[in-house]
């Protein structure tokens, strides 16, 4: 039988609480203490999202544009930060995506996306141990894929730019834990070519979505200079 069907009714709330409580229990001006300029920041967050787009066909005599799929994603991204100055904070991040496509007139599909980019942070203290913030990040990727358009195999080379902005907040523990919350809209632009039939077809996609990603950072202190007396 599962341990969790042993639990009394709410029995499972008060451990995630007391386990919440036990962790920030010490609590004292972390905000200050973590944020501070020299400091690093390294963690990752774990994101879920849907989003819809269109599509912009572009052939050498005329243009049209389309329904594009819709997705269910789920967001992978590990970041390690330096802090430039108090509250500020400049990094790089990799971001993986997984999605499972719907597409208007076929069944689902998979795929994976894989960026790197640098993203910038800037903290606004709320309180002792929790602090509001405000994130821009970019994404660079490029992905190889083999696909039947018309019946014909081809290689699909895609270049993918992707941006995004959004608040969140951390709440800090005496270790330098910080568990945080974001919410960003992100935009990704996708661009392709095709040959069909001799006809060069460029292929634009444009995807609009917003997530929630919740993480976990560990924030410390870069190594000092030590200077020794003569």
């Amino acid at each position: 039988m599962s341990l969790f069907k042993l639990l009394k009714p709410g029995a499972m709330k008060k451990i995630i609480l007391l386990f919440i409580a036990s962790l920030f229990y010490f609590s004292g001006p972390l905000v200050a203490q973590f944020t501070n300029q020299g400091n690093f920041l390294a963690g990752a967050t774990l994101g879920f999202s849907s989003s819809s787009s269109d599509i912009q066909f572009l052939k050498t005599d005329t243009e049209a544009e389309g329904q594009g799929p819709a997705s269910l994603q789920i967001n992978f991204a590990p970041n390690i930060g330096y802090f430039l100055m108090d509250e500020l904070a400049l990094g790089l991040s990799m971001d993986f995506t997984f999605s499972r496509l719907k597409e208007p007139s076929t069944d689902r599909t998979e795929d994976s996306n894989l960026l790197f980019g640098p993203f910038v942070r800037y903290y606004f203290p709320l309180d002792d141990d929790l602090a509001f913030f405000t994130e821009v990040s970019f994404g660079f990727g490029n992905s190889s894929d083999d696909l039947f358009i018309g019946g014909q195999k081809q290689s699909i080379n895609t270049t993918i730019f992707a941006t995004g902005f959004g608040p969140g907040f951390t709440i800090f523990a005496s270790n330098g834990i910080g568990i945080e919350a974001i919410f960003k809209y992100n935009y990704a632009r996708s661009r392709f070519n095709t040959l069909l039939d001799g006809i060069n077809q460029e292929t634009i996609t444009r995807t609009n979505q917003f997530d929630i990603s919740l993480g976990v950072q560990y924030y410390f202190s870069g190594v000092r200079p030590v200077i020794l007396n003569r």
